[in-house]
């Protein structure tokens, strides 16, 4: 719509509609017209989650989740959940470990670490290996996203940022998505 010049993203952080027409037909670019209200102008950090809420948007959302190229929000709370766990079995183990060594005397102690070294080791390559695997990837793309997305054209302004993010847009719309002058 920017690129377009039917929506004004001013370095300020407000958007204005300019052509509301010529955005009718698009159930997208008619959410972001309506959650700039009435007056067709609002600042930027304001209209986020107004679109993100958008029906239109959840649409969208659940055709990329049919076709597997995103990760559906129940996929997304289960990788937390199972994150959280091994972070909790890392943190248990290691305080356990530091209480039972601290209980038996300091002859006895190699046993004692050496049991709990395996717990600890073993949480704490999951928690790397997903560190690695996740990270830099984004939190919405499946691996089959992640591959289309790396296929298409970096010369398609949409693509680099969904891949490369905010850095590759021109300074004035960074600013403006930014929502500071």
């Amino acid at each position: 719509m920017h690129r377009e010049r039917r929506l004004l993203l001013a370095r300020t952080g407000w958007a204005t509609v300019v052509d509301a027409d010529a955005c009718a037909a698009d159930p997208l670019e008619r959410a972001v017209i309506g959650a700039l209200g009435p007056q067709g102008q609002a600042p930027v950090p304001a209209v986020r989650p107004l679109v993100a809420a958008a029906e239109s948007v959840h649409l969208l959302a659940e055709r990329l989740v049919t076709r597997g190229l995103a990760v559906s929000a129940a996929g997304q709370r289960e990788v937390a959940a199972g994150l959280r766990a091994v972070r909790a079995g890392l943190l248990l183990s290691l305080a356990l470990g530091t209480v039972s060594a601290l209980l038996v005397p300091a002859a006895e102690r190699a046993p004692v670490l050496a049991g709990f070294a395996l717990p600890l080791l073993a949480s704490g390559l999951c928690l790397l290996i997903g560190r690695i695997e996740v990270y830099p990837h984004t939190r919405w793309a499946s691996p089959a996203g992640q591959r289309l997305l790396a296929s298409l054209s970096a010369t398609d302004p949409l693509t680099a940022l969904a891949t490369r993010g905010p850095a590759v847009l021109e300074p004035e719309l960074r600013a403006a998505l930014r929502g500071r002058g």
